[in-house]
């Protein structure tokens, strides 16, 4: 039995920032030490993105830009709170008013595409690590979509960029128990709220990259179809044994429906400090130091071809991969670790471009955007998060 994906939804929110206007932002928001600074700029211009999606973006930055105030909001600095910014109960205040009518869009997507109604789901898996509210996001589901009282509800927080990767576990354990199992997971995360307003470096690289977002899948457990050998390589080298490459498909017929068969997860070593999320008193801070990439890369590869053998394959077997864009940096990291092509990563790149670092949600939008492109599988989905710690899931 395996978590099958029938539909898959996305969101964001609906106005956005390019590098340029990101940059007049920081400037202006940053604190006094960093307004005059002559190295940020090159930050919002080797990016990497072309427009992120923010909740507080539209009138609030052209208050900031303008130099007024018509939208009275707590994110526009005063002299109380110039190089802080909000406390973090001004910030959870505005995630509460967001983050679920956010989830619920791309969820109402992902059950349109599936042909799911909303008495039918049994599971519901919420992810999140850029707020907390109770009752929250999942109670925003059930009213939203019309989800039975009886709903079996679970959430996963607080663990970062790779959050979704963890939902999707939840989701294949409820899936392979159950038969009977109707899963919905939706992953939201309203990054932008916890905008850092000092003159730390790393964290003022966060604040160039990272976005709002949700994305929605919902599925149920399959049996696979019988597997079948892969072919021998040239030189008659066996690959092993599992599912036939197939394209991951763009609709919800049987052909095209991704199914997740593996999961896996690798904390790195000796990196606890370098990627952390923690909550302060005015917004959670970021810690995302330089050797991130430099981890990334050279721990990577032994450990995904160690797990890749015990699923029967090996790297080459990989025809499509979705990895988490957390930056340019950390994506050529992935791409040097395993010795991919520039067009391997092209979809991670393409959905960083478009919509920066959503955390949680954005693996989710690069799965969908290969679909979309018909991508063939096998599939490798990998993500970073707090730990550092690598997550992978393997479709077919």
């Amino acid at each position: 039995m395996s978590f099958v994906i029938h539909g898959l939804g996305t969101a964001h929110p609906p106005e956005y920032l390019t590098p340029e206007q990101g940059l007049g932002v920081a400037r202006f928001m940053a604190g006094p030490d960093v307004r005059t600074s002559t190295w940020l700029g090159p930050v919002y211009a080797n990016s990497g993105n072309n427009r992120r999606y923010l909740v507080i973006a539209g009138g609030v930055v052209q208050d900031i830009l303008n130099g007024t105030r018509h939208t009275n909001s707590p994110f526009i600095p005063t002299a109380a709170n110039d190089g802080v910014g909000p406390t973090t109960g001004e910030r959870m205040r505005v995630y509460a008013e967001f983050a679920g009518p956010l989830a619920l869009r791309a969820a109402i997507e992902a059950m349109t595409e599936a042909k799911f109604h909303g008495e039918e789901i049994t599971h519901l898996v919420t992810v999140s690590c850029t707020g907390f509210l109770a009752p929250g996001v999942d109670l925003a589901l059930i009213s939203g979509l019309r989800l039975r009282s009886t709903i079996q509800r679970t959430h996963v927080g607080f663990m970062g960029c790779h959050g979704a990767m963890n939902g999707l576990r939840v989701a294949n354990a409820f899936a392979t128990a159950d038969s009977n199992a109707r899963v919905l997971v939706a992953a939201v995360e309203l990054c932008s709220l916890h905008y850092y307003y000092g003159n730390t470096a790393d964290k003022l690289v966060a604040n160039a990259i990272f976005a709002d977002g949700a994305a929605a899948v919902v599925g149920k457990g399959e049996e696979p179809n019988p597997p079948t050998p892969f072919p021998k390589k040239e030189g008659g080298a066996r690959v092993g044994f599992g599912f036939s490459p197939s394209p991951l498909g763009g609709g919800v017929g049987e052909g095209s429906c991704l199914r997740l068969i593996a999961s896996g997860s690798c904390v790195i070593p000796d990196s606890t400090t370098d990627m952390a999320w923690t909550v302060g008193d005015h917004g959670f801070e970021m810690t995302l130091s330089r050797r991130v990439p430099g981890f990334i890369a050279k721990h990577l590869r032994p450990w995904l071809e160690t797990w890749l053998s015990d699923n029967g394959l090996s790297l080459g077997d990989v025809r499509s991969w979705a990895v988490h864009p957390g930056g340019p940096k950390i994506v050529s990291a992935v791409e040097e670790s395993l010795g991919l092509t520039t067009a391997d990563l092209a979809a991670s790149r393409g959905v960083f471009a478009d919509h920066g670092n959503m955390s949680s949600p954005t693996v989710l939008f690069v799965l969908d955007r290969l679909r979309q492109q018909n991508a063939p599988r096998p599939c490798v989905a990998l993500g970073f998060g707090p730990g550092l710690v690598a997550e992978a899931a393997l479709f077919v």
